[in-house]
């Protein structure tokens, strides 16, 4: 595969030019947080924490997303003719598959098989994050949508340049998805579950939403989670300490070892995340007998509260569900933000007051071949994804008419 300085500048259409760079850092903030989405002052854009400045630079300077890890930078930048910046795309050219949680180990199997070579590719995304969010991104103002289209152009002119098998643009929202679609990229759908604020005065005015047997089982489930003295703690902000740290670190290394083998994120990560982004992070963490035994952070957006990591010392009943799930529930109530994103698949979110909600990707396959196969395999699980949805929206834990 070509490197980043050998593919230079690369025409896109509508007289852009596109350059691809090895780092965030390789941007200033100011031409980044002019990008819509990216800054809590960018005007008339949500802002999304996951494609800020400081979370990407983090993500690259701790270590977790570089070439060593199979993360190579691979990021798009779009100028005008004249050299103004317009636009970019976060992206990296990955040796593996992991840490994107939407899977195509099948894919790259079957293509091996047939005697192609699946890796490098490329991977639009924000690493180890399976949150929706803005990934064409675009100064904002006349001409964004054209910059949005000529940034898709561009990443499927550098996938067939650069000697990759595919590119792939994972949890982007579904305008965006639709201008890659029209670019010749393959649409690709799976579920999460949301909890959708309904403008609840508080939790208890949320649980009237359900059906009185689910009510009674959520408040038995908070009771008993909090069983043996354990207490909850909310941090935010200048509350959250190195020490915090250190104590949701052993939790996260102790639980992601046990179920990933190796967590993706190291210590350097949490620090810098605390250093620079401790406004954007909701700390929830368990103590009981005068320690810290279990926690989660989650990430605040202008209107969506992201929950990310989990991680244990202490096996209790129901403390997951309260730690990720019910405490997030509250801390949106009482900021007032739309939704949580509880983070990837879990129908066991279900009964928790979490709805099934459609997430979107998009993917560019070089090889014919494999395009038609893949492009096949997709329109089946597009309709398997909705009838499973349907499904669970009838079979949700809310009330009846």
């Amino acid at each position: 595969m070509s490197t980043a300085n050998d593919a230079g500048a690369k025409n896109a259409d509508g007289g852009y030019a596109v350059r691809v760079v090895s780092s965030i850092g390789e941007f200033s903030r100011d031409e980044w947080n002019s990008l819509s989405g990216t800054s809590k002052t960018t005007s008339g854009s949500r802002y999304n924490p996951f494609v800020s400045y400081d979370f990407l630079t983090i993500i690259e300077e701790s270590g977790c997303a570089v070439t060593k890890t199979g993360w190579q930078g691979h990021h798009l930048r779009l100028e005008n003719a004249d050299g103004t910046f317009l636009g970019a795309l976060p992206c990296y050219a990955k040796s593996h598959s992991q840490g994107e949680y939407v899977f195509d180990h099948g894919w790259a199997d079957a293509f091996e098989r047939a005697g192609g070579r699946y890796y490098p590719k490329l991977q639009a995304s924000v690493p180890f994050t399976p949150a929706t969010g803005p990934r064409l991104l675009t100064v904002s103002g006349a001409g964004a949508e054209q910059a949005k289209s000529a940034l898709a152009t561009a990443l499927r002119s550098v996938a067939d340049g650069v000697g990759v098998s595919s590119a792939h643009v994972t949890f982007a929202e579904a305008d965006e998805v639709d201008i890659l679609e029209a670019t010749g990229f393959l649409r690709r759908t799976d579920q999460q579950f949301h909890f959708i604020n309904e403008g609840f005065a508080s939790y208890d005015d949320f649980l009237a939403t359900l059906a009185s047997r689910k009510r009674k089982a959520l408040k038995k489930e908070r009771r008993e989670a909090l069983a043996e003295g354990i207490s909850i703690e909310r941090l935010t902000g200048r509350d959250i300490t190195e020490a915090h740290w250190d104590d949701f670190y052993a939790f996260y290394m102790d639980t992601g070892g046990r179920k990933w083998g190796r967590p993706y994120l190291n210590r350097k990560f949490f620090s810098l995340v605390g250093e620079r982004m401790a406004d954007d992070v909701l700390l929830v963490m368990a103590r009981r007998g005068g320690r810290y035994i279990a926690g989660a952070i989650n990430f605040i957006g202008s209107d969506t509260l992201y929950g990310r990591n989990w991680g244990c010392i202490e096996d209790h009943p129901f403390l997951h569900f309260e730690v990720c799930y019910h405490q997030a529930i509250d801390f949106a109530i009482e900021r007032k933000l739309a939704v949580v994103e509880a983070g990837a698949q879990g129908q066991h979110k279900l009964a928790r007051g979490y709805r099934p909600v459609t997430t979107q990707s998009a993917h560019y396959i070089v090889h014919p071949g494999l395009r038609r196969a893949v492009g096949d395999y997709l329109e089946r699980e597009r309709r398997e994804v909705a009838e499973i949805g349907d499904y669970l929206d009838d079979h949700g834990p809310f009330r009846r008419g």
